[in-house]
């Protein structure tokens, strides 16, 4: 809001606003925090980080608008220069087609709008659907990462399943489980329920 809405906005909706403003910048430093915790793997140029499991809990907890900005204040944060994708890399560099982990991050941002909104449909009451709209949403993520790095590495589509995929798929689902069991604190976080 701009300063002159804000003085003529009642109290309550300027603490709104800052109080879900406060949520996405949480949850953008969440994955931030998460993106440090990071293991190279010899054979493939894409590390294993926490990104996911950050995305998956704040898209879930906080819907597809506000899920959405914290992913785009992620995205943002890190092209302007804080370490805040794997490894503490920033710039925008890393978020152009000649990244190998670009599609990644923005895939990110396509499973914070489907993860949302399964979640504000109802996916998000019980741990066995959470984890269903979650693993939804890690399909989005390797639809968008997976052409990507076939383009940025040069890579036929076998090549980039097994050095973009395939080794991430069991740290995933343990990323996914855990999301999935965090919501209910999560929500109490935020507010939901």
């Amino acid at each position: 809001m701009s300063t002159l809405a804000m003085q003529v906005s009642p109290p309550r909706v300027r603490t709104r606003t800052a109080y879900r403003l406060a949520l996405a910048l949480a949850g953008s430093w969440l994955i931030a925090g998460l993106a440090q915790l990071e293991a190279h793997l010899p054979f493939t140029p894409v590390p294993v980080t926490g990104q996911t499991l950050g995305v998956l809990l704040v898209a879930a907890s906080l819907g597809p608008r506000l899920g959405g900005a914290s992913i785009a204040l992620y995205l943002v944060q890190g092209a302007a220069g804080l370490p805040f994708f794997a490894g503490g890399t920033s710039g925008w560099d890393v978020l152009t087609l000649g990244s190998v982990t670009g599609g990644y991050l923005w895939g990110f941002a396509v499973a914070a709008a489907v993860v949302g909104s399964l979640a504000e449909r109802g996916w998000d009451r019980d741990l066995r659907r959470a984890a269903t709209a979650m693993l939804v949403g890690e399909v989005a993520i390797y639809a968008i990462a997976i052409p990507w790095l076939m383009v940025a590495a040069d890579l036929p589509i076998g090549r980039a399943f097994a050095l973009g995929m395939a080794p991430f798929l069991v740290g995933d689902l343990v990323k996914l489980v855990a999301a999935a069991a965090l919501l209910p604190t999560a929500w109490r976080v935020a507010g939901r329920r």
